[in-house]
């Protein structure tokens, strides 16, 4: 199936040499052209989507193993999916660690991967000359890898390492304290990075496990860009995937409806400004209202000096240089956030700013022209999200995780075109909730009245 898109792209000049271009300039073609989207679907029953461009000699692929992220590690291998991510092209087959990332480097290949909180994911990209031996390695990496004992340790090191850094970030501290008083025991209050004792925990035959149970092809989306045909494709699919299990795991990771706790957490820290963080229910990608709440969030905080909070806070009172609010949808959850800095004599009245700007906006405030502003600014910062194939690839494949359907980036400005003022408002006064707010504050702030417990291990 083959889906005209109307999105197009500014391109580069060609200045530079073959290998530079394929690897970080912007895909000139879709800058002239339409931008076609093919459903490709292999001789083994394989599904992608692939956008061509002949621009340059390369193929870059991006894909991703739903639930298969940190949310679903076992209690007490926090870190599992994450260190799995971090060593599963660390050596495989008859490669070893060495040997197989010195052959990714001298024929400047990439091959890489990533664990979210809900997701497994992959990221391929090489010169089509070399394309045959990428494919073979990325084969290699899903389905033998090695887990040797020198690398296991030398990443499980670094992870530990980076785990003990945190541990003073204020910002790490916040989130930290956000997440647990937020979900608590739901697996949505785990850290994606995972644990230091579950780091710690974490065996070889642990990930093998977790290979051969996670990444299977009932689980997996994958998005294609670059000089390929689906023919070739197709072959290309079933050699990297073909091999995987027909069936995963399912997904035990339960529904979270409840909103966050209102108050304020105060984690005492001697520095001397605070980190703020601010959360309270939010939307899914599958509400009616979604697109509708795109607008709202720009509004209130996603709009650079165009947003509410950005007004009030920084440029009418100049109590923090930066504060901001986002939607954050997940599979099973969704909340409205943002937050700021502030020095530590202003916390209070910082906090009090946020809370008025929710208010006032829940009263339905917004007029036509903030809202027109906001819609031209959404709709028109869209394209610059597609810099480069790999990442038009991995729109594509955010397209099919989330069920967008293949016609989104055709669809999707329209969609918000079609948000009214009236629309937005009825959001706000059903979707803000002021005096439901959960504020995180770390630092050591004056004029602020805790009135919600730290949660465990960080008092």
């Amino acid at each position: 199936m083959i889906h005209s898109l109307s999105l197009r792209y500014s391109g580069i000049r060609l200045a530079q040499s073959l290998l530079v271009l394929a690897l970080f300039a912007l895909p000139l073609s879709l800058a002239k052209a339409e931008v076609r989207v093919e459903e490709v679907t292999s001789p083994g029953g394989i599904t992608a989507w692939l956008v061509r461009d002949r621009t340059v000699p390369v193929t870059a692929i991006e894909f991703e193993f739903t639930d298969a992220g940190a949310a679903h590690d076992p209690v007490g291998k926090e870190g599992l999916a994450s260190m799995a991510a971090a060593l599963i092209d660390e050596g495989a087959g008859d490669l070893d660690s060495q040997a197989f990332q010195g052959t990714l480097s001298d024929k400047s290949m990439t091959i890489r991967f990533s664990a979210s909180v809900n997701g497994f994911s992959g990221s391929f990209y090489s010169l089509n000359r070399y394309r045959d031996e990428a494919v073979g390695l990325l084969h290699l990496a899903l389905t033998e890898p090695r887990f040797d004992d020198e690398p296991v340790e030398r990443i499980r090191s670094q992870f530990l390492s980076s785990l003990r850094s945190k541990e003073t970030d204020p910002g790490t501290i916040a989130g930290k304290a956000m997440r647990e008083a937020v979900f608590g025991s739901h697996p949505y209050g785990r850290p994606s990075g995972g644990t230091k004792d579950g780091i710690a925990a974490v065996t070889a035959a642990d990930m093998r496990a977790f290979i051969r149970t996670a990444l299977a092809k009932d689980k997996l989306h994958i998005g294609v860009v670059g000089d390929i045909d689906p023919t070739e494709l197709g072959l290309l699919l079933d050699t990297v995937f073909g091999d995987l299990p027909e069936k995963g795991l399912g997904d035990p990771v339960t529904e979270f409806t409840p909103p966050p706790p209102a108050g304020t957490i105060v984690v005492e820290e001697d520095i001397p400004q605070s980190t703020i963080l601010f959360a309270q229910r939010g939307l899914k990608l599958d509400d009616p209202d979604y697109y509708a709440g795109m607008i709202l969030n720009h509004i209130l905080g996603g709009g650079s000096f165009s947003s509410e909070l950005m007004k009030e806070v920084r440029v009418k009172r100049g109590l923090a240089y930066s504060v901001y609010s986002y939607q954050h949808p997940m599979k099973h959850a969704a909340l409205l956030r943002g937050g700021g800095q502030t020095q530590n004599a202003t916390v209070g009245e910082t906090l009090t700013v946020m809370r008025d700007v929710v208010r006032h906006l829940s009263e339905g405030t917004i007029n036509a022209e903030t809202v027109d502003n906001a819609k031209t600014y959404i709709t028109g910062s869209f394209p610059l999200r597609f810099t480069n194939s790999s990442s038009i690839a991995s729109q594509l494949v955010s397209m099919q995780v989330y069920d967008f359907g293949i016609d989104y980036l055709d669809v999707r400005n329209g969609r918000v075109d079609k948000v009214s003022v009236n629309q937005v408002n009825a959001l706000a006064k059903r979707l803000l909730d002021p005096d439901g707010l959960l504020f995180v504050v770390v630092g050591a702030p004056t004029g602020v009245d805790a009135t919600l417990p730290v949660p465990p291990g960080l008092e």
